[in-house]
């Protein structure tokens, strides 16, 4: 698959504090990963520690909290993990999440319609 990197806004879904970085496009990551001081500054704080594989294998805890991200001027919430220094990765949650589908030839983002199913003949209206 392509590797490429895309604008992202990050921000605590609390206060105005945002930040905007290049991270790269990683759908083999369950989840994103900011640095933590990036986080930290943002005022984002851990709510609960997720266990994750690692790329080479090994199993570790990490701390993961919730943050507002928006990318091509898409934005919701999403789950982030809080990573080493120098490494933003968007993540497959996150794709999802803000229904993005990854186009790797022509390296970027494509939004997409999320999928509803199920309800068959209602309006669309709760």
């Amino acid at each position: 698959m392509g590797i490429f990197n895309v604008p992202v806004t990050l921000s605590n879904r609390d206060t105005a504090a945002s930040a905007t970085v290049s991270a790269l496009v990683d759908t083999g990551s369950t989840f994103s990963a900011m640095p933590a001081s990036l986080l930290r500054r943002l005022g984002i704080r851990p709510a609960g520690v997720r266990r994750l594989r690692l790329a080479d294998g090994p199993v570790a805890e990490y701390p993961t909290g919730m943050a507002r991200f928006e990318i091509a001027g898409v934005d919701g919430e999403a789950r982030v993990v809080f990573g080493y220094e120098n490494v933003y990765l968007l993540g497959a949650t996150t794709l999802a999440d803000l229904s993005f589908i990854v186009d790797p030839i022509n390296r970027q983002l494509i939004p997409d319609v999320a999928l509803l199913m199920g309800n068959g003949g209602g309006n669309g209206i709760c």
